[in-house]
């Protein structure tokens, strides 16, 4: 599974975050109190000052006023003799253009206008400056392409120029490049810069930082980037180079070992996201000095050499989605000191190597999507700072040893262990009490048997729980409400039995958006990857979920569950629920996910049920519902397959009318009128052939009587036909 890039916004405040190197600006003493700036000085400031739109000037239309003068002015530092040194203006809510007069201010080092709402081209004036040192302008909503140089000056004094998170397009101009020999650090990320990656370091020989991330850069690198000798940091993912090669080799998709070993300085390199295929040099052990090292997502393949193990400076490593395979034992990792390890998405084998136990500050270990076998070493227990643990879907047996093992790690916060030790059964020892920290627990897919254990009551700090797709079976426990923190538990898949208790509909963290702030804020170590286009660095960025489907439960559905008003996601869906949907359900107002489907649920859906404005989908087919479907809002949008299999439900999505039955037409009632007259009146005159006048007269009483009565329950009749 591969993250996704976000579309870019219109809004700087969307953009992608690019760090910025940790500079800081210094800016020179501000020593305006000896001397004022000149009148050329206050010009050029009160120029890029008016040329900002009225709404865009933020306190610039207060603070430069034109009778004050201008070092005193804020973000402006002066030197001795009132010459403008610094501009420092970030994220100061400035729109408009930059002037070229900027230029002008003849003694200016420092211009810092990130993080605003500044468009147009950016003046070559302030690229090409003979004096600027540092320029960023990061942050903003600069387009075009970059200026060629057309100056004659050969050595420009710019030594940072931070251009990230704009909108420039087209190449980076080698001319441009050409000048700037005293580049230190150049970060030209998060744009739409295309052609292939220039040639930096031979103009450039004190380049120490390069950002060239989220382009649109194709064709291969060039070998002169083997001149990049003080180079460390290089960060060149999320582009489109076809044939990327390593920086410093004219390589067609493989690293070629032979000329890694120039960048025996290089303390971070990143080329994840590309199409790097080929092997992990055996060179890559000379990089003594290399603390990351990023070759995630690629197309990389074979055995890592051994001597990665020589990488003793070696704190993060990544190689996730690759097809690196072989036993991970032919690597001693004792001589490391690694932090963060992610070997997820290989074709790994074997044991999980002894060896990485060894790294006692290993804070985040991800093994999951391998195929490692056999039981965990309790030396894993000797990992103290370990955090955050996945081992999702390998062959690993013996769960019950698996729990004990980890029982010694008390700062395990992380724990993804599902998709290993099939059909074993799920560990009921209630002694197992160490797991204080964990708030993430995902034992899925296994399949285990048995019941849901008693020890999870004790993980008091648990958020999230996902036991889904087991053979486990008995009832859900009524204890679940005590996992006060507990927002997201999945038990779906199972053959659980009874009633949903109650206690479910009690559950703290679901009841309001309060408690929210209870939960641990703090970044998970290593992202997780929920499902193919979605990831999460934050556990409170999880959704609030509810799932209990595909079990055997019984029973109503409890009418607490409008208690439940920050949930997210509610599933009750493939079990045998009978009765009818409580109104109380129409009050979880942030569903996004309702489905009911598949039980024996009777009665009408609640009218209610429009009010859920953010209900993404919704399926209640395949139960005994009857009455007229919600309409208005969202339900405008789902479709007769939410609903098939209630041959009752009616209304304008089924194409069924839900209307009064029609009444007979009037002519009908006329008939039925003259066909009783005229049988009473048959039978008046007949009997007074036959009878006495009194006789006829009782007979006549009678039959009128009849006459009254067969009208009044006729009217009855058509007076119900209307209702």
């Amino acid at each position: 599974m591969q993250s996704v890039n976000l579309p870019r916004s219109n809004s700087s405040t969307s953009k992608l975050p690019v760090p910025f190197f940790g500079l800081a600006f210094v800016l020179l003493s501000c020593a305006s109190l000896a001397s004022s700036c000149t009148e050329q000085e206050k010009s050029s400031l009160i120029d890029f000052r008016d040329g900002l739109s009225q709404e865009g000037k933020g306190s610039l239309s207060v603070s430069w006023a034109n009778s004050t003068d201008c070092c005193r002015w804020e973000g402006i530092t002066c030197s001795f003799d009132g010459m403008v040194t610094g501009v420092s203006l970030s994220s100061k809510g400035l729109q408009g253009r930059i002037p070229p007069s900027l230029s002008n201010l003849t003694g200016l080092l420092h211009l810092n206008l990130s993080h605003n709402s500044l468009y147009g081209n950016l003046p070559a004036e302030m690229v090409f400056s003979s004096r600027i040192i540092i320029l960023d302008v990061s942050f903003n909503h600069l387009s075009g392409p970059l200026q060629e140089s057309q100056s004659s000056n050969t050595s420009l004094p710019l030594k940072v120029l931070n251009i990230s998170s704009n909108f420039f397009t087209g190449q980076l101009p080698s001319t441009t490049l050409q000048v700037m020999n005293n580049l230190v650090a150049l970060n030209a990320s998060n744009n739409s810069f295309t052609g292939q990656i220039p040639s930096i370091c031979n103009h450039s020989p004190s380049l120490a930082m390069l950002d060239l991330s989220l382009n649109k850069f194709t064709g291969t690198i060039s070998p002169e980037f083997g001149n990049c000798s003080t180079l460390k940091v290089l960060k060149a993912g999320h582009n489109k180079l076809a044939t990327p090669s390593f920086p410093n080799n004219n390589l067609q998709g493989t690293l070629d070992g032979s000329s890694l070993v120039k960048l025996g300085n290089l303390v971070f390199l990143n080329l994840g996201s590309n199409e790097l295929s080929g092997k992990m040099p055996d060179s890559i052990g000379q990089l003594v000095r290399l603390e990351e090292l990023h070759l995630d997502n690629n197309l990389m393949f074979g055995e890592l050499p051994s001597t990665l193990g020589n990488c003793t400076s070696l704190r993060y490593i990544t190689i996730r989605n690759n097809s690196f395979m072989g036993d991970l034992s032919e690597v001693n990792f004792t001589q490391l000191d690694l932090r963060t390890v992610d070997f997820s998405l290989n074709k790994f084998n074997g044991t999980i190597p002894e060896s990485i136990y060894a790294c006692s500050n290993l804070i985040a270990l991800r093994l999951s999507y391998n195929n490692f076998h056999g039981q965990l070493s309790p030396r894993i227990g000797d990992l103290k700072s370990l955090s955050f643990l996945s081992l999702t879907n390998n062959s690993l047996t013996d769960i019950a040893n698996v729990i004990r093992c980890l029982k010694r790690c008390k700062n395990l916060t992380t724990l993804f262990i599902g998709t290993n030790f099939h059909g074993e059964t799920m560990p009921q020892d209630e002694e197992i009490d160490s797991f204080d920290n964990l708030q993430i627990l995902t034992i899925d897919a296994c399949p285990l048997v048995g019941k849901i254990p008693l020890w999870l009551s004790k993980l008091r700090k648990l958020e999230i729980l996902d036991l889904s797709y087991n053979h486990l079976t008995g009832t859900i426990p009524s204890w679940i409400n005590r996992l006060e923190l507990l927002f997201f538990l999945d038990v779906s898949s199972n053959r659980l039995t009874g009633d949903i208790p109650p206690e479910l509909m009690e559950m703290p963290m679901l009841q309001s958006e309060k408690n929210a702030a209870k939960l641990d804020p703090k970044f998970l170590e290593l992202p997780v990857f929920w499902t193919q286009s979605r990831q999460y660095r934050l556990i409170n960025a999880f959704p609030n979920v509810l799932n209990l489907c595909n079990n055997s439960l019984t029973g109503i559905i409890p009418q607490g569950i409008g208690q439940l008003k920050v949930l997210n996601v509610l599933n009750f869906s493939t079990n045998s629920l009978s009765g009818e949907i409580p109104q109380q359900i129409c009050n979880l107002t942030n569903l996004q996910t309702l489905d009911l489907s598949n039980n024996q649920l009777t009665g009408e859906l609640p009218s209610a049920l429009s009010n859920l404005h953010f209900l993404s989908w919704f399926n209640v087919s395949n139960n005994d519902l009857e009455g007229p479907v919600p309409s208005g809002g969202q339900f405008n949008t789902f479709t007769n397959s939410s609903y098939i299999g209630n041959s009752n439900l009616c209304g304008p999505t089924l194409s069924i009318h839900c209307g009064p039955v029609e009444a007979p037409p009037a002519s009908m009632k006329r008939s039925h009128k003259k066909t009783i007259l005229a049988v009473a009146f048959g039978v008046i005159f007949g009997g007074l052939a036959a009878l006495s006048l009194l006789a006829c007269f009782l007979i006549a009483r009678i039959v009128i009587r009849l006459y009254i009565f067969l009208l009044k329950e006729i009217n009855s009749a058509f007076k119900k036909a209307r209702v």
